[in-house]
């Protein structure tokens, strides 16, 4: 590299199942021929300290229970070079509590109970644990992050992939639907 380029910034795509974006590396803990590595993302060994420039983890950190998210945002913390972003989606448990006080569980399985609960489609797919905003952010300052703001997918360089970050009830009313995912950005 010359002196006058500027290193290409790296990009970790935690729990990305079969979701491809360019420009990414992809780390799942499930085989997909688009994978940078097949490994649990709640400990990445094979990133140094201070060497990632943005996390994105789309309805990955409810995966993991009470005692083990927030040693999971401490590590993702300890990949992040300073400024860095982690960039979260998690079921907004506020949202999911909002809309069933409004209308009560009149989709069934298919929408508040698979926030809450998870798809269980296979034995990974079970959540264990429920965010609001305040709950969050103040565990990324826990962690070590300076700031945490909320994001918007539209705003994005994946905004073309459809994820859990643009989930809305009714499902995919985009227009006039309630987003039920809770998107916030923890700044190193």
């Amino acid at each position: 590299m010359s002196a006058n380029a500027s290193p290409v910034a790296l990009k970790l795509h935690l729990g990305c199942g079969s979701k491809y974006i360019p420009g990414f590396e992809h780390i799942d803990s499930t085989h997909h021929r688009h994978l940078s590595h097949c490994a649990d993302v709640s400990h990445l060994p094979m990133y140094g300290d201070g060497t990632v420039d943005l996390i994105y983890a789309s309805h990955v950190l409810e995966h993991f229970g009470r005692q083990q998210y927030p040693v999971v945002l401490r590590e993702w913390h300890r990949l992040l070079r300073p400024g860095g972003v982690l960039r979260l989606g998690v079921p907004d448990f506020a949202a999911v509590a909002a809309l069933y006080y409004e209308q009560g569980l009149v989709d069934g399985l298919t929408g508040l109970v698979g926030l809450v609960s998870g798809g269980q489609r296979d034995a990974s797919d079970y959540h264990k644990m429920i965010f609001d905003e305040a709950l969050l952010g103040q565990a990324l300052l826990e962690a070590g992050f300076s700031a945490f703001r909320r994001w918007d997918w539209r705003s994005t360089e994946h905004a073309q992939i459809d994820d859990y970050s643009q989930a809305y009830l009714p499902h995919l009313d985009k227009q006039n639907g309630r987003l039920m995912s809770l998107n916030l950005e923890g700044i190193k």
